[in-house]
């Protein structure tokens, strides 16, 4: 059971105990859920409600409900980028989805996740923050508790890298383009302005060998965004067979991983960044292509004004 204690300050004198938990983020629903446990939640130990005031000095205690979801463990080695009482992040490998559906039942990156509670002893379902498509590698933050999703909720930032086939007009810019489901039921995507809107930031990196190495912040959260994006523009991830790119030798998906993250700690509120080292694969073929792997190779700042960036676009079809 996860258990977070709240010294009462001077200044929170006299606030009721639902008060102080709201400024925490503890939403509603959290809060009903606790009222109910017999030890939710505690006040020098003692049970206390929500509408109680506190004195300073006193140490409120929080007792998360323990929550279970059956999924069968896997035991394939994933590595851990970053680990805490509120949060795990993995370093997903290609090939692997986050989630169970219905062509993909073991072999996720959440039945790894409940290997890793079996061997911890703890009991939670996976809570994936951020989720990337089964091919793209890379970062992927999950809450181990309903109380630290909440506070994580559209609060991670993330830095995407990708090697698209050919060469970008100009160092930085924006993609500002609609897309839309091809056909109902179908996971393909395309540009269309009756689609939805999708902005991505671009940063040029490195040029190679027909290949550039590009930073990628994305403005909206579109399936399929970055890889749509660029095929439609003539520059396909390498990789990307699906959106027209060409195979690579050694790499058997797109060129496309999610390398770092930045989100707010769940208890103190200050930012973790945690970088997720680019898979094997991808150094291949950078190293083939011509962009051998140095120190600061993919620093790059996203733009302050996104729609100052200059716009890189091909009309819709």
């Amino acid at each position: 059971m996860r258990t977070i204690r709240y010294p009462v300050l001077p200044e929170q004198a006299g606030w009721t105990v639902e008060q102080l938990l709201r400024r925490e983020g503890f939403s509603s629903r959290m809060l009903t859920a606790l009222r109910k446990l017999p030890r939710g939640l505690l006040l020098e130990g003692e049970h206390i409600r929500t509408v109680d005031p506190l004195s300073p000095g006193q140490v409120l205690e929080v007792n998360l409900p323990e929550e279970e979801k059956r999924i069968p463990p896997c035991e394939i080695p994933v590595p851990i980028l970053y680990e805490d009482e509120d949060v795990i992040l993995y370093n997903k490998p290609a090939g692997m989805p986050c989630h169970q559906s219905g062509g993909h039942i073991y072999g996720t990156l959440s039945s790894v996740y409940a290997a890793h509670c079996a061997k911890t002893g703890t009991v939670t379902p996976f809570r994936a923050i951020n989720r990337l498509d089964k091919d793209t590698t890379g970062a992927v933050v999950a809450a181990k508790n309903q109380f630290a999703a909440g506070k994580l909720w559209k609060a991670v930032r993330k830095r995407y890298f990708a090697l698209v086939e050919g060469a970008l007009p100009f160092p930085a810019g924006l993609i500002d383009l609609p897309i839309l489901r091809e056909r109902p039921l179908e996971m393909r995507r395309v540009v269309d302005p009756e689609g939805q809107e999708a902005k991505t930031e671009f940063h040029l990196l490195a040029q190679g060998d027909g290949v550039s190495l590009v930073g990628l912040v994305l403005h909206t959260g579109r399936t399929h965004q970055i890889r749509v994006h660029f095929s439609h523009l003539g520059l396909p991830l390498a990789g990307d067979l699906f959106y027209g790119g060409q195979e690579e030798p050694g790499l058997s998906h797109q060129a496309l991983h999610c390398g770092q993250v930045t989100f707010p700690h769940v208890i103190t509120g200050e930012q973790v960044t945690v970088a997720a080292p680019f898979p094997t694969g991808f150094l291949e073929v950078m190293a083939r292509r011509g962009i051998p792997w140095r120190e600061g190779l993919t620093d790059f700042s996203p733009a302050e004004d996104p729609a100052a960036l200059p716009l890189f676009l091909r009309p819709c079809p």
